[in-house]
């Protein structure tokens, strides 16, 4: 991991709303194939953080690179192009669509011949949709309908989605809420393979202090937009500040005791 190249550094990154700071002065950086989870309370600022990563949000202050470009103030699209994808706490596909479709129109989008979706998207890029499909276990899906799918499905399916602007990096924000304690596991090892296979980074959020502990490699954890603590799960686990505040001093995590408890 620490011979991998440096795929995004942010540096003393900051918004504020009127004399509110919603993140204040947040330094870290990510490598390919390295998963990265922020977390911290709600209101903490981690979407704020997401949002400004993504170019959804202008930030006051601060620099993004990414890939040794600097991102800073770009737009959504044009940070998507240069190789972020994005997955969302609530799913957003074409419930009328098939499967396979959705997966289309976004290859579709992210090579310029979206001119004429409903003409195109049965001819399009069958044959790499087919491969995303495949890399998300949903190839026996492909010509399902959107709408009739278990939430699980969809997530999967998102997962396709973001893949489909061949991302360098990944923002997954809260990537397994509301799905079930297996759905969970498995889509997050789901996630990790795959980044590892392509040199993906990804940085992703998430309540389920399970599926942090279990899968990230770093942490980093934000407190009223400040960056209180950054490194490997054990490391933050017995951060004292961390048990404080966000954890709290009464949580004490034993991945073997869980692993022993769920078989």
């Amino acid at each position: 991991m620490s011979t991998a190249p440096t795929l995004l550094s942010v540096e003393r990154l900051s918004k504020s709303y009127g004399g509110v700071h919603a993140v204040r002065g947040v330094s870290f950086e990510l490598k390919g194939g390295e998963i990265l989870a922020l977390i911290g309370p709600n209101g903490a600022g981690k979407s704020t953080c997401f949002d400004m990563l993504n170019g959804q949000t202008r930030s006051s202050s601060g620099r993004i690179k990414l890939l040794g470009q600097d991102t800073t103030g770009r737009k959504p699209r044009e940070v998507w192009r240069l190789g972020v994808g994005r997955t969302f706490q609530i799913t957003a596909t074409f419930p009328t669509m098939t499967v396979r479709e959705n997966v289309q129109v976004a290859l579709l989008s992210f090579r310029r011949q979206l001119f004429n979706v409903w003409a195109s998207t049965p001819r399009f890029a069958e044959v790499e949709a087919g491969h995303l499909l495949e890399l998300v276990a949903m190839g026996g899906y492909a010509e399902r309908p959107c709408g009739e799918l278990a939430y699980g499905d969809l997530k999967r399916l998102e997962l396709a989605i973001a893949l489909a602007n061949e991302p360098k990096l990944l923002l997954m924000d809260e990537p397994t809420a509301g799905m079930a304690p297996r759905e969970r596991i498995e889509l997050m090892r789901l996630t990790a393979r795959i980044a590892r296979e392509k040199s993906i980074g990804v940085l992703f959020t998430e309540h389920d202090m399970d599926v942090v502990f279990e899968h990230a490699d770093r942490i980093l954890v934000l407190n009223r937009g400040t960056l209180i603590a950054e490194g490997s799960p054990e490391q933050v686990r017995r951060n004292p500040e961390v048990r404080a505040i966000y954890l709290g001093e009464g949580l004490v995590y034993d991945a073997r005791h869980r692993e022993g408890a769920s078989a």
